[in-house]
């Protein structure tokens, strides 16, 4: 009799590989879009309390204490334009002159937490 060492993986262990492999990327993706999310939330609630500050700055420097009249008045001397003019950024906020209040517009897309 021949003693036959056959070496190599069997294809009951390659399968049960590829399962727990297949897991893994699983739970991976879900952790990775719970974390996109709560990145894009938090990057508008920056951007929000950013624009609040230039309406504050403006009402302070404006001499009149007023408020803008518009979120694009607030583009030459206390934020930045928008490098891309087709979808400017200011459409993705409500603003109210008469307060000075700022939230997102969640009808355009909008992905912000109310505000405090």
């Amino acid at each position: 009799m021949e003693n036959k060492q056959d070496k190599g993986f069997t294809l009951v262990e390659l399968l049960i590989v590829i399962v727990i492999l297949g897991i893994l990327a699983t739970v991976t993706v879900f952790a990775v879009r719970g974390i996109t999310a709560r990145s894009q939330t938090n990057a508008c609630q920056v951007e929000r309390r950013a624009l609040e500050t230039a309406v504050e700055a403006f009402f302070v420097d404006s001499g009149t204490q007023t408020f803008p009249t518009t979120l694009g008045a607030l583009v030459p001397n206390f934020i930045k334009a928008d490098p891309n003019p087709a979808a400017p950024a200011v459409q993705t906020w409500i603003y109210v002159p008469l307060t000075g209040a700022v939230s997102a517009n969640t009808a355009t897309g909008a992905k912000c937490a109310p505000a405090p």
